[in-house]
């Protein structure tokens, strides 16, 4: 039950209460001034219960009472000795900081608690929003300088979050390279700090802005979980720690390596969003609510976003190798299967026959097209399916007309190495000059040729991050600079171009964040598209993000490790998201044509499920050698059910499928394809199903079928 005043604010006792259908959140104001946290757990509805925060005492000289108190945010000054939310320098070398309550103001689901340091104007405000529908919170804060003389931000942070004091809890989270982005790992918490971090300037495959903690016995649908995630695309770091007297806090924000914001009088910078909830329902609960949370209130349009088209992308195929007549081609068969969106990949721009020249010069290549765009997007547009563009608009080839005419426009270290990988370089789009390019080509792309669909790519991470354009003192403002001007880049052309749509690519799963969340509308989760691989790493992503975002490709065999599989299994490990094929169509048999038909039909009548249901993860690859996953429909009309096996020994049958979320007194159609399913009856009781279960006739390796229940 939703409460009837989402921030509750007792002025006797100076606490806060915040409260979603799902969890409650609790802070007061002590008697020094210090904000201090008091709960975060299972709804409460009384404000009255909680008590105001308790002085605490001294344990020793080495233990003093800060160390004890869960302050909201702290900052760096006095005997603190934990990771700050906040500190500074001062013109004058003073780095003392002690933040205390002056006033807060509460707006509908909003509420604003402003902190001021005990001597000085460095003043903090602390952003809450409350999502009652959601279980969700977002904390931010922002920092305004308003003394006399500048001062210098070392470290920034969204917010400190406190689980319930004790020991025994755990943390999940995501890590990985690439082609083997979102592997999941699950360890006990110990004393001392786990430091998430990236350092590249972008979100990173090697960690994800993504964490949860549970109380040590949870599981997929049972027990409690706490979980965040944070909204930003660049340098970002979540430090979790357990101090020696049993508390676990999780403080998160900008990443504090290498990092200094001066800000002169007046001036003010805000913190990313730290989004977080808490479940009692297990890891699976914590999925779903922050699945829906992206689907409505994080992505662009929210709930009335379309449904992800199917897509064909054409790079398997020609790679560099584009043309005109060619990718006519591809485009009749590519309409042939079902597709509705045609989007052709690297090689039409500038000198691009390979990854060594090109990069930067954004305009069709001549030889390639000498008609230019119109003529195939056209073609593309009267067979019933719109256009996509491949751009990687941040980076540049040294081999390019751009970096010739602008070799300063480059992240660079004066009379130091520029490190090439793939034989390009990162632009500095914290720079005004840059960032305006960019945005100028692609307005001019998007308005010319009146692209649907932009693969915006990014092939390699920072180095030599240098701006001597800027000068020393603020040289390192390019970390924030940089991702804050691609938002605006983004942002602006969807303003212009209201019909434009974003998929964030980066080398595969190299940029997955709510923050390009909220100007995208896809991702690119690995470029590893074997199918088998692909089910560890959409099960892992799907923790943390929707899968009406996670594009998944159909390709070729042999793939990335050299296996094969069939190409049903392939059709049935992508549909489980938004559905691509990147195979090459040109070398397809008329029996792919009619499988890939068939499916492609199918995954179009399940898809509002697929995208926009809940999903139930009920047999993992990681454990089992069959794959389930199921998805309810937010109506819960419909239910599908996705089970692939990748091998079976001794001639054993695949384990039973207990389905989830169905009405035990309703009536559902059964339909298995290819009529792999033991249980004939057309119909059963959703009690039956739940109860008793399904049995799968799946037989030998790579053997799959999906399951379709549709309530009578």
């Amino acid at each position: 039950m939703l409460p009837a005043q989402p921030i509750q604010y007792s002025e006797s006792r100076k606490v806060f209460l915040l409260t979603t259908r799902d969890s409650s959140y609790a802070f007061g104001v002590a008697a020094d001034g210090a904000p201090r946290h008091l709960y975060w757990g299972a709804p409460l509805w009384r404000i009255d219960d909680l008590p105001a925060p308790a002085p605490r005492h001294d344990i020793s000289s080495f233990d003093p009472r800060q160390m004890l108190e869960n302050e909201e945010f702290p900052g760096w000054g006095g005997p603190r000795y934990y990771e700050p939310a906040l500190k500074i320098t001062r013109q004058d070398g003073n780095r003392d900081l002690v933040l205390h309550y002056v006033s807060h103001r509460i707006d509908g689901n909003n509420l604003e608690v402003a902190l001021k340091d005990i001597r000085d104007d460095v003043e903090v405000t602390l952003h809450y929003r409350v999502y009652p529908d959601y279980g969700i919170l977002r904390r931010s804060a922002t920092i305004r300088n308003g003394l006399a003389q500048p001062f210098t931000i070392e470290s920034a942070q969204s917010a400190a979050w406190y689980l319930p004091p004790g020991d025994g809890y755990q943390l999940t989270y995501l890590s990985g390279r690439w082609v083997a982005e979102q592997q999941i790992n699950h360890e006990p918490i110990h004393e001392g700090e786990k430091v998430l971090e990236s350092r590249k300037g972008h979100t990173s495959h090697n960690f994800n802005p993504w964490f949860a903690i549970d109380d040590g016995n949870a599981s997929e649908e049972h027990g409690r979980v706490w979980f965040g995630a944070l909204a930003w695309s660049g340098n970002w770091r979540i430090t979790v720690e357990q101090t020696p007297y049993q508390q676990v806090r999780v403080t998160g924000g900008f990443n504090s390596f290498d990092f200094a914001y001066p800000l002169q009088p007046g001036e003010s910078l805000e913190t990313p969003a730290f989004y977080a909830g808490f479940t009692g329902g297990g890891f699976g609960a914590a999925s779903r609510l922050l699945h829906c949370f992206e689907r409505e209130q994080i992505l662009p349009g929210g709930a009335q976003s379309r449904l992800r088209p199917v897509l064909y992308n054409s790079w398997e195929a020609t790679t560099f190798h584009v043309d005109e007549a060619g990718q006519m081609a591809l485009a009749d068969k590519a309409a042939r299967l079902g597709a509705e969106l045609f989007v052709m990949d690297d090689g039409w721009f500038g000198a691009r026959s390979n990854d060594h020249a090109g990069l930067g010069d954004w305009y069709v290549n001549p030889q390639k097209f000498p008609r230019g765009l119109k003529p195939l997007i056209d073609h593309v547009n009267g067979l019933g399916m719109d256009f996509g563009l491949w751009v990687e608009p941040e980076m540049v080839n040294p081999n390019s007309d751009l970096y010739r005419n602008h070799p300063d426009w480059v992240l660079h270290f004066p009379g130091r190495p520029e490190s090439e990988l793939r034989n390009q370089l990162v632009l500095n789009l914290a720079r005004p000059d840059v960032k305006e390019y960019i945005f100028g080509v692609l307005d001019k792309l998007a308005t010319d040729d009146h692209i649907r669909y932009f693969k915006w790519d990014m092939n390699r991470s920072f180095s030599e991050p240098g701006w001597p354009e800027a000068g020393p003192g603020n040289e390192r403002k390019l970390w924030v600079d940089y991702v804050r001007n691609l938002y605006d880049i983004m942002d602006r052309l969807r303003a212009r171009h209201p019909r434009l749509e974003i998929e964030s690519c980066s080398g595969g799963g190299g940029r997955v964040d709510l923050g390009i969340l909220q100007r995208v509308d896809e991702v690119w989760p690995s470029d590893n598209t074997e199918a088998f691989d692909r089910l560890r790493i959409q099960e892992r992503f799907t923790e943390a993000y929707t899968p009406k975002i996670m594009s998944a490709w159909v390709t070729d065999v042999p793939n990335m490790n050299g296996r094969s599989t069939p190409l049903e299994f392939r059709f049935l490990t992508a549909m489980q998201g938004a559905l691509g094929i990147g195979a090459n169509l040109n070398k397809w048999t008329e029996q792919d044509f009619a499988t890939a038909t068939r499916l492609i039909a199918l995954y179009k009548r399940i898809r509002p499920t697929v995208q926009t249901g809940d999903l139930y993860r009920l047999a993992s690859p990681r454990t089992a050698d069959t794959t389930v996953n199921e998805y309810v429909s937010p109506d819960a009309k419909q239910a599908v059910i996705f089970a692939l096996r990748h091998s079976q020994q001794y001639n054993t049958a695949a384990p039973a499928i207990f389905p989830r979320g169905l009405d035990e007194r309703a009536m559902y159609g059964v339909e298995a394809l290819d009529g792999k399913l033991a249980e004939k009856q057309p119909q059963l009781s959703g009690a039956y199903l739940m109860h008793a279960g399904l049995n799968v006739l799946l037989r030998g390796d790579y053997d799959a079928t999906a399951i379709i229940l549709d309530r009578q």
